[in-house]
């Protein structure tokens, strides 16, 4: 996992899940799905991100094992397909994360940064694989319930909660070349927060790792629109992308890859 180049690498979003907020379940199948994959990396995509749970507000949690029936026949699918292809693994579950390296996956995106299955931090040390950490504030069913935070209260929090993540992953042993960071647009950063959270992005760098914005498709983003459509929410995640990455985002997670991105320099 290499991703400090000369432009942002582009992280194309593979959803195997029933009722994800940005594709309405499409690709649910492992036909589809694998098609949807190959159709990303045609596109430009450098890597992909492969989930089998929405983490969309108020979602409701799967177990390891269903998670891994949706996702592990799409990743042998992909792999057979593609076997240079570069997979993430979006999971919490240490015993996803596991299964997936094992079938070949080579990074694994948790988005608990470590806090959700004590497990996890060990699996990804031995497996010597890629890590994403994200920063979240609570769990999918907490955030319709979170207080407010005032514009001074976001960065600090983040700052802090990936402090924590880092050194749970150096106290495991996971290597730190291995590890980029997220802040976690929208994961329990309600509204307005959101955008504080971009216009600070550039101050993560002081953690020292590169940097992942999963701006892609946030409803913060086309809140002030009545009626926003998947058009709007594209336009406004190319908008935030492009600010993410003048402040020094190291990839982008997107669901739609427009030549523009694929070729940003």
């Amino acid at each position: 996992m290499n991703p400090v180049s000369s432009r942002p690498q582009v992280m194309g979003v593979l959803n195997v899940t029933p009722d994800s907020f940005s594709d309405g379940g499409q690709f649910f199948s492992p036909q589809a799905a694998v098609g949807h994959a190959l159709q990303l990396l045609d596109s430009g995509s450098d890597l992909l991100d492969l989930g089998g749970e929405s983490t969309r507000p108020g979602a409701t949690p799967l177990t390891s094992e269903e998670e891994q029936a949706r996702i592990l026949p799409v990743l042998a699918g992909i792999l057979k397909a593609r076997p240079q292809a570069i997979v993430s693994i979006d999971t919490y579950h240490a015993a996803t994360a596991q299964a997936a390296v094992d079938a070949g996956a080579e990074i694994v995106n948790d988005v608990s940064g470590l806090l959700w299955d004590a497990s996890m931090a060990r699996v990804l040390a031995e497996a010597k694989c890629g890590c994403i950490l994200m920063h979240t504030r609570g769990r999918p069913q907490d955030w319709s319930t979170l207080p407010t935070l005032a514009p001074d209260e976001v960065l600090p929090l983040v700052l802090t909660g990936l402090r924590q993540t880092l050194a749970l992953a150096h106290e495991a042993g996971i290597p730190r070349e291995n590890i980029v960071l997220d802040p976690g647009f929208g994961f329990g950063k309600v509204g307005d927060a959101n955008w504080t959270l971009l216009e600070r992005f550039g101050e993560l760098r002081q953690l020292g790792y590169p940097l992942l914005a999963g701006l892609s498709r946030k409803r913060f983003l086309t809140a002030h629109l009545p009626e926003p459509t998947l058009a709007h929410r594209d336009a406004g995640t190319h908008a935030a992308n492009a600010r993410a990455v003048a402040a020094g985002a190291n990839i982008l997670r997107v669901h739609a890859i427009p030549s523009t991105e694929a070729q940003s320099p």
